[in-house]
């Protein structure tokens, strides 16, 4: 989509801070962290949002979530690190394209939000 900021931001129009990228995906900081690690992994392929994600899809979004696993690997905080989809405005969704948080670094509680 053209004037989606994340489809921006993996063109290069926009700048990020990135930290990964592959043929599927790409990561970057996020703007407001809620913790010492606060990383959006996106497909590159424009998916609104987990609810217009199709079965063909699938694959796209293990993806998304193996990247997660990667970045926090780099980072040493696989003692407990958390990946958050946001579906819609009511969960906090602001930017519609697909992304997963990938939020660690700190004790995280439960429940959420």
């Amino acid at each position: 989509m053209a004037d989606c900021l994340f489809c921006r931001i993996i063109r290069g129009e926009v700048p990020s801070r990135k930290v990964y990228e592959d043929e599927n995906t790409f990561a970057f900081e996020d703007l407001n962290p809620q913790g010492p690690t606060h990383v959006l992994i996106i497909p590159k392929k424009h998916i609104t949002g987990l609810k217009e994600a199709r079965a063909e899809d699938a694959e796209l979004l293990g993806r998304c979530h193996l990247a997660a696993a990667h970045i926090a690997r780099e980072r040493s905080i696989e003692d407990g690190y958390r990946t958050v989809l946001n579906v819609g405005p009511r969960a906090g969704q602001s930017v519609f394209h697909l992304h997963v948080h990938l939020i660690g670094g700190r004790s995280l509680q439960w429940p959420p939000g």
